[in-house]
């Protein structure tokens, strides 16, 4: 008999890192395992009042040296070890950290260990929100519209509004930074043992998506245009890149350090990293034509499409399109809500203020049993609530949400946006406010499958993974009846890291193409949610308070952002 083939997919969150040991010839989970950052976990580098979420890079190494040590002892130990040929990465994006000439994060340096400028910043911090601005309208300057490919809008949340705000604001990380990398190019390059910067494999997903690497300007923007943006990006243009590589492509192979480390041979093969929800779609068997979206903290919806169909055609407002950031040799398109799971948990987190700081203040009962009581009344909260959500009546006057409590990502991208709820009275309680927060994510949902169909990109169907798409039964039923469309929930639990698997599938050898790893290690679909037609008059008018309500907030609730000046 053939000895089996094992790959390790490894796909890192915004609050945890998880891999898995997966059979190549079924898709099979042999093992799997997940490590929460202990540093984040503590708040730590964070100031979320203004919207600076930065993670160390020590918690992403600890978290890969735990997670994968940890697969290969459930799996067997040394002799699964053996038969292991390749490991591939997906990373939240865009969340990228200054580096030195070696590569190394500035932050694993002498004098950077706690600055937070010297950290990831994560995806979702939004601290260079002038910086966005100062782009957008230096863009209208040129006659090449830069941004033609991500949209029309460039955000807060990605690569260079994140580079030029970390360079205004910090003199001494200004100086030691060599060049500027996405944690999806940063690990693949660890594992490798790499050393130079130079050297580093850039992801086409990630360059095309968020740092406006476009195969028409044969890289990057020219210097000009970041140079007269501001000064301090003069010549970043050539401390970065130029090729970039789809997932399929070997990053090089497990270095001697690494391997050793993590009880594995040199020959394993290395891919070429990716972001977490375009690994996750072709985890989840996507198709062409159908949305999936990864749903979690925030969204992030991949649609792939021939690129035939799409030349010529750009599709205003969404998160770029890049031929291959999916599927090599397709066109691959982003959108996305910046919360989405994190409306959920603020909504938790506001009615739990009496457990968090009241609950342990008791002299009824004693701190192990307070403490105990707040873990089990947090548990059943969301659940509860859904539940009671759920049992309301018809109501066509219900309390209207929007979902923009992080921003908005997609479509038309605003991070100065801000959450809203209207149509409160004495007789809304906590389950009428669920049901408005719920009822608006899945408004944003369907703003943005409205945008695909507006710019002549159908969406056949919707195809569900991540956590909320797994454990909320009744926002995926919401979502099915909003979208008119039904929704099928992929059965493997972590499929983001499944893709990523497929990906190292490819990379070592095993199958020549994305497509035919899809086939093989695909586990197919556990559920399919489909729409009430009797919700639909009621989602209908809601959906126009939504939009309505949309409007007005973002017509009377602007404010100018001034960038920092030094």
């Amino acid at each position: 008999m053939n000895e089996a083939n094992y790959v390790i997919g490894v796909d890192y969150g915004t609050d945890s890192v998880r891999s898995v040991i997966v059979d190549t010839a079924n898709g099979n989970e042999i093992s799997s395992s997940v490590f929460f950052y202990p540093r984040w976990q503590k708040g730590l580098y964070c100031n979320p009042s203004k919207n600076q979420f930065r993670q160390h890079p020590l918690d992403y190494i600890e978290g890969l040296t735990a997670t994968i040590k940890n697969c290969i002892e459930k799996a067997g130990g040394e002799h699964i070890a053996q038969q292991i040929k390749g490991i591939s990465v997906d990373t939240t994006g865009s969340s990228p950290v200054a580096v030195d000439e070696k590569g190394v994060p500035l932050a694993l340096t002498s004098g950077f260990e706690e600055n937070p400028n010297a950290m990831f910043v994560l995806w979702k911090d939004h601290t260079s929100v002038g910086e966005a601005n100062e782009i957008n309208n230096h863009a209208k300057k040129f006659k090449i519209n830069y941004l033609k490919y991500v949209g029309g809008t460039y955000s807060s949340e990605w690569f260079w509004a994140k580079l030029l705000h970390v360079l205004r604001i910090d003199k001494e990380v200004r100086k030691a930074t060599a060049s500027w990398v996405e944690h999806c190019d940063w690990v693949p390059f660890l594992l490798t043992g790499a050393a130079d910067v130079k050297e580093m494999k850039r992801s086409r997903c990630a360059a095309g998506h968020k740092a406006l690497w476009a195969e028409e300007y044969d890289g990057l923007p020219p210097d000009t245009f970041f140079s007269k943006l501001d000064p301090l990006l003069k010549g970043y243009r050539e401390k970065l890149f130029t090729e970039t590589y789809t997932s399929d492509v070997v990053a090089g192979n497990l270095s001697s350090a690494w391997a050793e480390h993590l009880g594995l041979s040199t020959d394993v093969v290395v891919g070429v990293g990716a972001f977490d929800a375009h690994m996750g779609a072709v985890g989840g068997q996507i198709e062409p034509y159908y949305l999936s979206k990864v749903m979690g903290t925030s969204t992030c919806d991949i649609l792939v499409a021939p690129n035939k169909d799409i030349d010529g055609k750009l599709i205003k407002g969404i998160c770029g399109q890049v031929n291959g950031s999916v599927i090599p040799n397709m066109a691959g398109l982003e959108a996305g809500q910046s919360a989405f799971g994190d409306t959920y948990a603020w909504f938790k987190n506001l009615i739990s203020w009496p457990l968090n700081h009241l609950l342990t203040q008791t002299t009824l009962i004693d701190q192990q049993t307070a403490l105990a009581l707040k873990e089990e009344i947090e548990g059943k909260i969301i659940a509860t609530l859904s539940e009671q959500a759920a049992a309301l009546t018809e109501d066509y006057d219900a309390e209207v949400a929007l979902d923009w409590l992080n921003g908005r990502r997609t479509p038309d991208a605003n991070q100065e946006l801000k959450g809203a709820i209207k149509g409160l009275s004495l007789g809304t309680d906590a389950p009428r406010i669920f049901r408005a927060l719920a009822e608006a994510t899945c408004f944003g949902a369907k703003n943005i499958v409205d945008r695909f169909k507006e710019e002549g990109v159908p969406v056949k169907g919707i195809i569900g993974i991540g956590g909320v798409a797994k454990k909320s039964p009744y926002i995926m039923q919401m979502m099915a009846d909003v979208l008119e469309m039904p929704i099928r929930i992929h059965r493997f639990e972590h499929t983001c890291a499944l893709g990523a698997a497929m990906f190292a599938a490819v990379a070592a050898g095993i199958y020549p193409t994305v497509e035919e790893a899809m086939e093989k290690m695909g586990t197919g679909f556990e559920k399919e949610y489909k729409p009430n037609a009797k919700n639909k008059k009621m989602y209908r008018e809601h959906y126009e308070q939504y939009l309505g309500f949309g409007r007005y907030i973002e017509k009377y609730n602007k404010r100018d952002v001034k960038p920092y000046q030094s």
